[in-house]
C-alpha cells in the first residue's frame, strides 16, 4: 500500500533500508554505491532508491530530522512495505571524554527525553535497544575495513536547542556517549514491529568543547560509515 508519505513507483523496497537523515545523502549513496539504482519515492523530497550492492538488493531512503519524522518513515517501512532491517546512518555530537572527531559510534541503546514510548501504554519506561544481530555484523564489517567502532548508549534528543544549558552534561553523566535525534524512535518502532534496527553515527562535533569537523572531514568519514552500513546490509540479506 502507499501512504501520504511514501508513494512507490518503479519498484519496491529491499528487506534492508539504509536511512540517512538528509535526502541528498540518500541520493549520494544511490549514485555512488548502488548499481541500477531506481528512484522509487520522492514524496515531500524524501528520496528513496532501490538498487544492487555486490549482487544484493539494498534500499536507501532519508528519514528527515528528529523522532517524529523517522518515527513515521520507519513505522511505515516496517509495517506496510515489508522491510525487516533499517540502519540509520547519520551524525552525532560526541559527549564521552574519550570520543574524538570522526569516531564512529554504534548505538547499543538510546536514552531519550522524548515521550515517544508512552504510546505503548506500559507502566514504566521502555529501554530501546538495537538489534544484536545487526550490531554484531556491523562490528565485524567495521573491523574488516580497519575501523574500531565505539559501542554505547546514544542520547536521542527532541530538542536541538535545549533551554537547559547543562542538559548534555546531565545526559553524559548517565552514560550517554553521543547525542543525536532519531535512534530512540527507530528502535522503539523496530521492537514493536518485531524487526531490526541499528544506528551508526559519525562524531561530527564535540558540543561540550566546541570542536567540529570541517566539511571535507565530514564527507570522508561519512563515506566510511556508509560502507560499513552497506556491508552490514549485504550480510543481513544472506
Amino acid at each position: 500500500m502507499n501512504t501520504p508519505h511514501i508513494n512507490l513507483k518503479n519498484g519496491e523496497f529491499a528487506k534492508t533500508v539504509l536511512m540517512p537523515g538528509d535526502p541528498l545523502r540518500a541520493e549520494f549513496i544511490a549514485k555512488n554505491y548502488l548499481q541500477n539504482a531506481v528512484l522509487i519515492n520522492n514524496v515531500r523530497g524524501i528520496q528513496g532508491y532501490t538498487g544492487e550492492y555486490k549482487g544484493h538488493t539494498v534500499s536507501v531512503m532519508a528519514s528527515g530530522m528528529g523522532m517524529p519524522s523517522i518515527g513515521i518513515y520507519s513505522y511505515e517501512l516496517f509495517n506496510f512495505f515489508g522491510v525487516d532491517n533499517i540502519i540509520r546512518i547519520g551524525s552525532a555530537g560526541g559527549l564521552a571524554d574519550y570520543l574524538k572527531l570522526r569516531d564512529i559510534v554504534f548505538g547499543i541503546g538510546a536514552n531519550t527525553n522524548s515521550n515517544f514510548g508512552s504510546q505503548f501504554g506500559v507502566n514504566g519506561i521502555i529501554a530501546p535497544t538495537c538489534s544484536y544481530k545487526l550490531l554484531t555484523t556491523a562490528v565485524e564489517k567495521a573491523h574488516q575495513i580497519g575501523v574500531e567502532p565505539i559501542i554505547g548508549n546514544l542520547y536521542s534528543s527532541d530538542t536541538f536547542y535545549d533551554a537547559d544549558p547543562e542538559s548534555l552534561k546531565k545526559w553524559k553523566s548517565v552514560g550517554s556517549v553521543a547525542v543525536e535525534m532519531e535512534a530512540a524512535a527507530l528502535y522503539l518502532n523496530a521492537i514493536r514491529a518485531g524487526k531490526n534496527a541499528l544506528a551508526i553515527c559519525t562524531v561530527s562535533d564535540l558540543p561540550l568543547t566546541g570542536e567540529a569537523c570541517s566539511a571535507e572531514e565530514r564527507q570522508n568519514t561519512f563515506t566510511q560509515m556508509m560502507e560499513i552500513a552497506l556491508e552490514t546490509a549485504v550480510s543481513s540479506d544472506s
